[in-house]
């Protein structure tokens, strides 16, 4: 097992997820691969395409929420040990994994929350609810 290979886990179901680190004594850890927001999210996090050109089988994201005063994002990150992946699927490119790694990077800064940032996550809320992109 390997940083950049996605693998099957069962967490509330089966999902797809992204090694971020190998297997050590606390554990491997990982980012759940999920939809696209379907929203224009700059200002507020970045996602990285992964899919079928990494061999997975249906097209996804990992996302990356900026940290924001007062409010711990969801970013899909988490510690699973070697006993919960249950079957490769995949594995990403070094371009990819490159990637990830800014995303993270960046999902670490502390970002300066303007009036517009705010009132774009709320505009992002109301559509979601709606159930439509923004």
């Amino acid at each position: 097992m390997q940083r950049g290979e996605v693998w099957w886990v069962e967490f509330d179901e089966r999902r797809l997820v992204v090694l971020l680190s190998g297997d050590d004594a606390s554990g491997i850890r990982v980012m759940q691969v999920v939809a696209p927001a379907g929203v224009d999210i700059s200002g507020l996090g970045v996602e990285v395409e992964v899919g079928a050109m990494e061999g997975l089988p249906f097209e996804g994201v990992l996302r990356f929420a900026f940290p924001r005063p007062g409010l711990t994002p969801c970013t899909w990150l988490t510690t699973v040990s070697r006993d919960d992946l249950i079957e490769r699927a995949g594995a990403l490119s070094s371009t990819k994994l490159s990637e990830i790694g800014d995303a993270l990077r960046l999902g670490e800064q502390e970002k300066e929350w303007t009036s517009a940032t705010t009132a774009k996550l709320s505009e992002m809320r109301d559509a979601l609810r709606l159930g439509g992109p923004a």
